[in-house]
């Protein structure tokens, strides 16, 4: 049975001014008495997040469609005409490789177009650290990139930047998710372009951009002397293919080899399951290669380039992958060591992570009386901390466990293509000076410390799924664990409610950052479990970090060992396995 409410939606569309491709589409799944995923496709609309748009592509209000994207763009229309009133408002476009992402692109630009807006729209595919570029560099208001980064290939979105490049946060999310929600009909939508303000975009914003790129190098010589060093790189059939090899050349690498199976860009994914460097199975023909060839490094980054993933070779020779938090503080490492090295650093720079990023890396800035600032997740916070001290600090970089990089500021995003070029150049440091990334890595456990961090997601579709995670967060806001791999639980953070409570004393402190979704645990030994529901994905997250002295490079194995069994039982207490 189809709910009343889901039936009277479904009649509005087959009533409406969609078009006949769509009413098709939703006669075709009637027909064939496909309840279930009409309910899914039209149970709510789907949200205009703080972010934008992300959804399974087709018909219905939850779905991603010309409808659901043109209301947005008109809400998001309205919305810059009020805040840059007797203005010629200018906006980028941008999209990958998706299926429809090139569609959707034109949509939005004819929108905007219709609306009276300048529209700067590329004329091919581009990496997202681009368009982030692209709005600083052209002047615009705003911009707009349609992907659905590194989701399977049925998704598609569309995320939405501010004047600084960066992704909307407070108050224009808010407000801007206020307008989206007032366009109730597709009546009310301009679909009718104005060519006139529609002008391609292309080489020169590219060259601009890699003119930025080439100056974060810190360490020139090096690359000089390992310029042959062997890199593998894989764009996942992305978007990466436009700039990565041209970058990678530019910075002086000369040895550099390209996955071909997956360097055409294309939205199926053919020869992945799921377009996500973080998956050890995205990486296969990467690493099949760099056996061959016997690489000194492994790259590949996400569909829209925003992620990079690495491989390295460990004491044994064998490839590993490293996770997010360890290419994270290896370049927050190399970053700092380098500018200490050409005596860069005065003082008054900084680097950021999030809250479910790795505590080593304030521990490396620490070292070095470098300030790290702490943000929600998410690089729209970083950008804003980037905002708030200009002209007053330097940033250097900052990342995100979940393979997120930004290097400099000319980005307000995280950046693939400039991550790729210095996690490069770290590689040819670490083997001008005998060592492999891998012992790089070691060294650096050794003298801070060893940290192992473990990521565990579920999946839960739909509205029943949606409901599921809420109420496992409401479970454990209730009833927080005492114990953690038999450390006693000693601080609570509640992002949501701002609270900090310190279980020893009883006392509570209010948090400073803007409320999240976000529940935390810390332990007496250093250890931490955080849980969040993701943003962009039907997923529960919750990641586990636990650390220990590393006295010496041959401990490595027996210490790794450690901390992974220490993971497992804190799954266990935890009963998420």
């Amino acid at each position: 049975m189809i709910e009343t409410s889901v039936k009277q939606k479904i009649d509005q569309w087959l009533a409406g001014n969609y078009d006949a491709a769509t009413k098709q589409e939703i006669n075709g799944m009637l027909e064939r008495n496909e309840h279930e995923a009409l309910s899914d496709a039209f149970y709510r609309n789907l949200e205009f997040g703080t972010g934008g748009l992300r959804g399974i592509m087709g018909a219905g209000s939850n779905r991603m469609n010309r409808y659901t994207l043109g209301m947005a763009t008109q809400g998001l229309c309205n919305y810059l005409k009020q805040n840059f009133p007797g203005e010629q408002v200018k906006v980028a476009i941008a999209h990958d490789c998706r299926n429809n992402s090139d569609v959707f692109a034109r949509i939005a630009a004819e929108i905007f177009s219709a609306n009276g807006i300048k529209v700067y729209l590329f004329e091919a595919l581009r990496p997202t650290p681009e368009l982030s570029f692209a709005i600083r560099h052209l002047g615009c208001q705003s911009g707009v990139v349609v992907t659905a980064s590194h989701n399977p290939k049925e998704y598609n979105g569309y995320k939405v930047y501010w004047n600084d490049g960066a992704q909307v946060t407070a108050p224009h999310d808010k407000n801007i998710i206020g307008e989206v929600n007032k366009i109730t009909s597709i009546d009310e939508v301009k679909f009718e372009a104005n060519p006139s303000l529609i002008e391609p975009i292309g080489k020169e914003v590219d060259e601009a951009y890699m003119q930025e790129v080439q100056k974060l190098s810190v360490s020139k010589e090096a690359i000089q002397r390992q310029h042959d060093l062997k890199i593998v790189y894989s764009s996942i059939h992305g978007t990466g293919i436009t700039l990565v090899p041209e970058v990678l050349k530019r910075f002086g690498f000369t040895n550099v080899h390209v996955v071909e199976e997956q360097a055409e860009p294309n939205g199926n994914f053919p020869t992945v399951v799921y377009p996500n460097p973080e998956e050890k199975e995205a990486m296969t023909l990467a690493l099949n290669k760099a056996r061959d060839i016997d690489a000194d490094l492994v790259m590949a980054t996400d569909p829209d380039s925003d992620r990079v993933g690495i491989a390295v070779k460990n004491q044994k020779g064998e490839f590993v992958l490293l996770n997010g938090n360890q290419t994270g503080a290896l370049l927050i490492n190399y970053l700092l060591q380098a500018w200490q090295k050409a005596g860069k650093l005065t003082g008054k720079e900084f680097v950021v992570k999030t809250i479910v990023t790795t505590d080593l890396i304030k521990e490396i800035a620490d070292s070095y009386d470098v300030t790290m600032y702490e943000t929600l997740t998410g690089f729209k916070y970083i950008a804003e901390v980037i905002r708030e001290k200009e002209g007053q600090e330097v940033y250097i970089g900052g990342g995100e466990e979940s393979y997120g990089y930004m290097i400099g500021d000319f980005v307000r995003d995280k950046d693939a293509i400039s991550a790729c070029a210095l996690i490069a150049e770290m590689a040819a440091v670490a083997k001008d000076n005998g060592q492999s990334l891998f012992e790089m890595m070691v060294g650096m456990y050794t003298k801070y410390n060893f940290y192992k961090e473990e990521l565990v997601s579920f999946t839960k579709k739909g509205q029943r799924g949606a409901e599921e995670i809420q109420q496992m967060m409401a479970d454990m806001r209730n009833n927080p664990p005492k114990q953690i791999a038999g450390a006693n639980v000693v601080e609570v953070r509640d992002y949501k409610m701002s609270t900090r409570k310190l279980l020893m004393t009883g006392e509570e402190h209010k948090l400073t950052l803007e409320s999240s979704n976000v529940l935390q645990y810390l332990a007496e030994d250093g250890s931490k479990v955080s849980a969040r529901p993701s943003g962009t994905e039907p997923k529960i997250k919750f990641y586990i970090s636990v650390n220990e002295p590393l006295a010496a490079a041959a401990d490595y194995e027996a210490t790794e060992q450690k901390l992974a069994q220490k993971i497992e039982q804190v799954l266990k207490d935890l009963k998420l396995k």
